[in-house]
Parts: structure tokens; C-alpha cells; sequence
């Protein structure tokens, strides 16, 4: 690989170990408004469970990674001078960096100082179990460790004198409990767990939470965050020895638990199989049993999804009866009723969109003008398609973005009532500039009413014709919503680039509508231009190639560990992408893997604030000009700027409207904006990215993620590069992190194919 580095670049400083721990006072988890819980109390969320943190396709790079924590070698010195190097090759080519596993944040004894006996005593016992040295079945059978009394809240009864250290006691019968939340938080505190978790377990559970916590401790698990060791170290300190491990409430909360987590990941059914192999695995004696108990029970729904024979498969014979010639492969799925129902729902608005729509003859003369005034050939065959029909879809990268908004410009011109949907707030600005402001909305706007055309007399959205952009971004439920809204015979076009990642929520919509092959499908010619365009083009179909860039438009940085990697992740956005390609800092968005680890988005952050924006950390580890990425839900990520903070909240700028967030949420909906993972900037491009591939996050890497997030700048891509042959390796063989859904087989089913 030939080296050039970017004009008047100074050597890199020595290279140094930098601590996670270090990080995360600087970042929203550290925020005086987040749970005080202990990190393995009841109730201590992991940072994955988080709004807006990176679902499945995110590299394992936090607390629950399989290197975090492990030993990292020491760095051998400092970088070369020329480290910055320009390349004509993709991120594969220069030398080979030492990578480095990432470490745990905080360290092995973070935050153990504010833990309570009982906490010290469950972690304890989590470890003896994880290294080997107790059975799953001790935990559960052996007497709880002993504890002091732990002080009664203010608000709660009189207290109780203090007991000797001593076995937990045989549960006595139900006392009345105090109303409402003191309620709960009476029965969080006999059960170990922090206080703060009182609100969201009453959110969760509803008016009578305190009671269905006593009735079956394990429905803590329903509140986000919670783990199952953390509901069985509860649920042990309220039922003492009758607690076990196959116990029924257990298993059934495990299950819901293991869907929900799976939803998380984006499935939205998982095969029976998968499911009792994860119940085996957290030490549920029979799952089958338990299964077959949350079926009965509802809270699982059970469905028999036909399969396609495999190729080869050998016929049945010409005398076998009709019911043998009809059998057909299946496989058996289990979801919950909310991911079921919508994917049902969505399945059947697709199927009355494609059967109420009617061809309106008398007005093809005035599609065909459009088509033949279209700017491209694919806007041309995308208008004729749209004309003819109600749902479609369309593929294409960034320039194929154009001609949609052709197409919404085109009905716009013919009387029509249009409108254009986006991902994102930059994603609709964009889409405002070719088919002005009034048409041009969010997803997220439009389905709130906040943003487009409103409602008719009959509650659907007052629209002929809707093309969504950025449709993989569409999660099941949002997308179930949307078709519900839309009117017979109303045009549906989905648009999206078939390589970036899936949606942050539930489903893979577009890629199930499209395999499917139940509507028409225009796939655009229009190549995305430039170096970026040319690589970015190459990831889609699993080649890293070379390409050319005479000005510095892809620049490679080699590291070998995660410290360099964020200590010039700093030098390029503060000083070398501004001096050298002329995009100032706050133009410069860094995309890495995941949230954790030694160059995760929160070490970078921290990093990047001290360089930026250096500050006390005012109101929750925030300061005025921070950057800041927003998540008013999971899957929205919202960029922003910190502009100051009062009783009220902190007061933010997102996309030119003022923002203020509540201070108690301030801790769970606000991060350091810097640095995001590639979920999150999925939909919006920046006139610079940097993208940091440290060799902790290699074994989470895809081709969809590595196209998502080197396509996120206009005119500069930087790929801080330690993840050596892993790169390579995951745009050639792992296309993405697959999903179980149920969407296709119900087209399939309902949904005649397209002539």
C-alpha cells in the first residue's frame, strides 16, 4: 500500500492504554440521573438495553462482549508519522495493525462500592456458577447468604428491629400492601432491589404491580434492563426456600423474556428449537414443559410456517394419495402476540393495497408525459410502475434517491395529493429540497401527526400516492401502522438501498416484501458517483475493491490497538479532515461498532468532548455546544446540540427545533453525539464520516454494516482500520446477521405472485 499522509499531519503522540472506566463519567450513563443501582443488582440495565443502543448487527464490543475484559497486550510504541496514509485501495490493503481486545468499562470492580450485601452476595454467586465451581441448581437450592437489614424507607411502615445474619426465612402469608407506589417500593426493598426501579416496575406492571410482584417475583423481568439472574436473586429473597429453577412463574417470564430479547436482535418469531436451547441455557429443567405451559397460558403464540422444498427433493409417486403429494416441510415458530399481530396486519394492508387499487385509464396520457420528462431512465420505468399499480418497491443507492422525488413531483404535477416520507430529519430535508417542503416529511411525524397531509372523515391519511425512502429502515410495527392509515386504492412505493443494515426495531420489511416477490420491483441503473460511490458499490456485492481518490476522498488509518484508534479517531476530526479536506468538526460524524469497549461510542465521545468541547459536565456529564444524539424512542436517534439546562431539563437543538428533556430522563434518552454507532446514523450523511474498526469489534462485523457506514459521508470517508483481515472477511462471506420473521411466508400465502 502506498502512504501519503494528509498535508502537514504531525506525528502521532505515544500511544497509551486508555481505561473504558475513564469514559463513561463523561457520557449519559454516568448522568446523576440514572439509577444508582449496583452493577449486578436487581434492575442495573445493561447498556444494550438502552433506547437507541445498536440491536443485533452491533459488533460485540460491550459489557457482554466475548473479549470484553480480557487481557490486552501492551502497545508497542508509538504510531508512525506517515499512520494517516491516503490509499488507493479499499480498508483491506497496509499493514497488518496488533489489535487489541476491547475492555469491560469500569473495570472488575466498578461501582462495587455502593453495592449492598445482597448484591455482593448475588454476583458472587452468578460467578460461581458462570466459572463452574457451583451447579445452576445450588443457586437456586442452597439457603441465600446472609444479609443486614437493609432501612426501611421513609414512607413505609414502621420499621422492623434488625435480625441476627441467618437463612431467609420461610415466606409468611401476603400483608396488605400501602397504595401504589409505596407499595412497590416497599416490595423492591423486601426483595433487594434498587428504588429506583419503583417507577419503571409500576410503569411496567401498571396499578397493581406491588401485588403481582409478590404473587410471582419473576415479572420483574417485564421492566427493561432486568436480567434473570437479577429476577432470580429477587425472587429468592421474597419466597426464600420454595424459590427454584423450575418453578412455573419462572419459566414463563423467561420465555417472554428471551422473545422479548430476540425482538431486540430483530426477530420476530424465533423456532421452537432456538427457544428451548436458550431456556436450556438459563437453567430451565424442561423447556419443552415450559413451552408448552406459555402456549397454554397465551402469552406465546404458536405458528406453522410452510418451507420451501429443497432443491432436489425427490417427488412423491405417482400413486400416493393427495394428502402425501400435498406435505410440505414446516417449521414451527413462537412469538409474542404484539410482533404476530402487526406482521399479520401488515401482510394483509400490503394485500389490500395490491387488490383495491384500480387503474385509472383516462389519466395515462398524463403519466406517460411524465415518464417521458422523467431525468433518468429508472425515474421513467419507476413512474410507468407506480402508475400501474399500488404497491411497489424500488432499489438504489444515494443518487437513486432522485427518482422517487421524480415520481412524487410527477403526481404533484397531476393534481394528486403526495407525499414523501424519510428515516430522518436530514433524510427529509434532503427530500425538501426536490419536491418542496409541504410534501416532505418523517416517518415518525407522519404516523404521530405531526408532520404531512393529516386525516380524512374515515381516519386515513389523506394521500393517492406515498413513496417511504429508506424503507429497510422500516421496523414491523411502524411499517403495520403506515399500510393500516393509507386509503384503498392508494399508491404505495417503498424505496430503500438494499445494502444498508435492517431497522434498529423488530422485522426485515423490505427485504421479506421484496423476496417475496408479490408486487413489482424497479431496480434502479443509477450508479452512486465518486471513490465513496465506487467502494460503497463494491461492498454491495461483497468486494473490497481499490479505488482511486486524487483527492483524498477515502483515506485509510492503520492502528494496532484501541487506544491509537481513538487517540487519531481525535486528531482527524479536530484537526486533519478540517485542515486537509475543508469540513469543519461539526461537520464530521464518527460511526463505530458499538456502544462499549475501549473505542466504542462512549470511550470516543469522551475523547472527542475533551478535544471539542472541554467542560465540567454541568447538568448529567452535559455542557452547552455538546453533541448530542437523541432518543425519544427505540430506533430514533435524533442529533442535536446541547444549549443549556434549567429545572425543566436539558434544553437541546434538534434538526433547528428547540428540545427540552425532562431531567429524569435525561440519564436513559440523551448520549454524546460524536460518535454513533452505524444504527443510528443509518438515514442521515454527513459531509465527513469516520469510521473506527477497532480489533475488539471484528467478530461483529457484516457487509451490511461496513456499507452502512462507509456510505454515510458526502465527500470523505476516514476508516480508522484495526480490525486486519476481518474486514475483508465480512464483506465477502457474512452478508448480514439474519432474522426469523414470519412476513414473506404470510405474502407468499395471501398474496398472488406478480405477472
Amino acid at each position: 500500500m502506498t502512504t501519503d499522509h494528509l498535508a502537514g499531519d504531525p506525528p502521532p503522540e505515544e500511544a497509551t492504554e486508555a481505561s473504558a472506566d475513564r469514559a463513561a463519567p463523561a457520557d449519559a450513563q454516568a448522568a446523576p440521573s440514572a439509577p444508582g443501582s449496583p452493577a449486578d443488582g436487581p434492575g442495573a440495565a445493561s447498556a444494550a438495553a438502552r433506547p437507541g443502543d445498536e440491536p443485533e448487527e452491533a459488533a460485540p464490543a460491550d459489557a457482554e462482549s466475548a473479549t470484553a475484559g480480557s487481557p490486552r497486550p501492551e502497545a508497542g510504541g508509538g504510531a508512525p508519522a506517515d499512520a494517516h496514509a491516503e490509499t488507493g485501495t479499499g480498508a483491506s490493503g497496509g499493514p497488518a495493525p496488533a489489535d487489541a481486545p476491547g475492555q469491560t468499562p469500569g473495570g472488575a470492580g466498578a461501582g462495587s462500592g455502593g453495592r449492598s450485601a445482597a448484591a455482593e452476595a448475588l454476583a458472587a454467586a452468578v460467578r460461581a456458577v458462570e466459572s463452574g465451581e457451583r451447579s445452576a441448581a445450588s443457586f437456586f437450592n442452597e439457603p441465600r447468604p446472609a444479609a443486614p437489614a437493609r432501612p426501611r424507607a421513609a414512607a413505609a411502615p414502621a420499621p422492623e428491629p434488625s435480625r441476627a445474619p441467618g437463612p431467609a426465612p420461610v415466606p409468611t402469608p401476603v400483608r396488605p400492601v400501602a397504595a401504589g407506589m409505596d407499595g412497590v417500593r416497599e416490595v423492591l426493598t423486601a426483595g433487594g432491589a434498587p428504588e429506583a426501579l419503583t417507577a419503571p416496575v409500576a410503569e411496567t406492571l401498571g396499578e397493581r404491580a406491588a401485588e403481582a410482584l409478590r404473587e410471582d417475583p419473576w415479572q420483574l423481568l417485564a421492566v427493561p434492563g432486568v436480567r434473570p439472574d437479577q429476577a432470580d436473586g429477587f425472587a429468592r429473597a421474597l419466597l426464600g426456600p420454595e424459590c427454584g429453577p423450575g418453578d412455573e412463574r419462572r419459566s414463563q417470564a423467561l420465555t417472554g423474556w428471551l422473545l422479548e430479547r430476540a425482538a431486540l436482535e430483530g426477530h420476530t418469531a424465533l423456532e421452537s428449537s432456538a427457544l428451548r436451547a436458550a431456556l436450556a441455557k438459563v437453567s430451565v429443567p424442561d423447556p419443552d414443559e415450559a413451552l408448552r405451559a406459555a402456549i397454554a397460558g397465551g402469552g406465546v403464540l404458536v405458528f406453522q410456517d410452510a418451507l420451501e422444498a429443497p432443491a432436489g427433493a425427490r417427488p412423491a409417486a405417482p400413486d400416493a394419495p393427495d394428502d402425501e403429494e400435498a406435505e410440505q416441510p414446516v417449521r414451527v415458530l413462537l412469538g409474542l402476540d404484539r410482533y404476530a399481530l402487526a406482521e399479520e396486519s401488515l401482510a394483509d394492508g400490503f394485500a389490500r393495497l395490491i387488490s383495491t387499487f384500480v387503474d385509472a385509464h383516462e389519466s395515462a396520457p398524463d403519466w406517460e408525459a411524465a415518464a417521458t420528462a422523467a431525468p433518468s431512465p429508472s425515474a421513467a420505468e419507476l413512474i410507468r410502475t407506480a402508475a400501474a399499480h399500488g404497491l411497489v418497491t424500488h432499489s438504489g443507492g444515494e443518487a437513486a434517491r432522485a427518482e422517487p422525488a421524480a415520481l412524487v413531483a410527477a403526481a404533484q404535477s397531476m393534481g394528486l395529493r403526495v407525499c414523501a416520507a424519510a428515516h430522518s430529519e436530514d433524510g427529509r430535508r434532503r427530500l425538501a429540497a426536490e419536491v418542496g417542503a409541504d410534501a416532505a416529511v418523517t416517518v415518525a411525524g407522519l404516523l404521530a401527526g405531526s408532520e404531512g397531509p393529516g386525516r380524512d372523515e374515515d381516519g386515513a391519511l389523506a394521500v393517492d400516492l406515498i413513496a417511504v425512502l429508506d424503507a429497510p429502515q422500516l421496523d414491523v410495527e411502524s411499517a403495520a401502522m403506515l399500510v393500516e392509515s393509507l386509503p384503498d386504492g392508494a399508491r404505495l412505493v417503498l424505496s430503500g438501498d438494499p445494502g444498508v443494515l435492517w431497522s434498529a426495531g423488530p422485522g426485515r420489511v423490505f427485504a421479506d416484501l421484496v423476496a417475496a416477490r408479490r408486487c413489482p420491483q424497479v431496480v434502479s441503473r443509477t450508479p452512486d458517483p465518486g471513490p465513496i460511490g465506487e467502494l460503497v458499490s463494491g461492498i454491495g456485492i461483497g468486494e473490497l475493491n481499490q479505488v482511486e481518490a486524487p483527492g483524498k476522498e477515502v483515506v485509510i488509518v492503520p492502528v494496532r490497538d484501541a487506544s491509537e484508534a481513538v487517540h487519531r479517531t481525535v486528531q482527524l476530526v479536530a484537526d486533519s479532515v478540517p485542515r486537509a479536506i475543508g469540513v469543519p468538526s461539526e461537520q464530521t460524524q464518527v460511526i463505530t461498532p458499538g456502544h462499549g469497549g475501549a473505542a466504542g461510542t462512549r470511550a470516543l465521545n469522551a475523547a472527542l468532548k475533551e478535544r471539542l468541547n472541554p467542560g465540567p459536565g454541568r447538568f448529567a456529564g452535559f455542557d452547552p455546544g455538546d453533541r448530542v444524539v437523541y432518543t425519544p424512542a427505540p430506533g430514533r436517534a435524533l442529533p442535536g446540540t446541547v444549549v443549556s439546562a434549567d429545572a425543566e431539563g436539558l434544553r437541546l437543538e434538534c434538526a433547528g427545533a428547540p428540545v427540552v428533556v425532562p431531567r429524569e430522563q435525561v440519564g436513559d434518552l440523551v448520549r454524546h453525539g460524536w460518535a454513533l454507532t452505524a444504527h443510528q446514523a443509518a438515514g442521515a450523511r454527513w459531509p465527513a464520516a469516520v469510521v473506527v474498526l477497532p480489533g475488539d469489534a471484528a467478530a461483529g462485523l457484516t457487509r451490511a454494516w461496513v456499507y452502512t457506514a462507509f456510505s454515510r459521508g458526502e465527500r470523505h470517508l476516514s476508516v480508522v482500520h484495526g480490525a486486519e483481515a476481518a474486514l475483508p472477511r465480512a464483506v465477502a462471506e457474512i452478508p448480514f446477521k439474519d432474522r426469523t420473521t414470519r412476513l414473506r411466508t404470510l405474502l407468499q400465502t395471501q398474496t398472488p405472485p406478480t405477472g
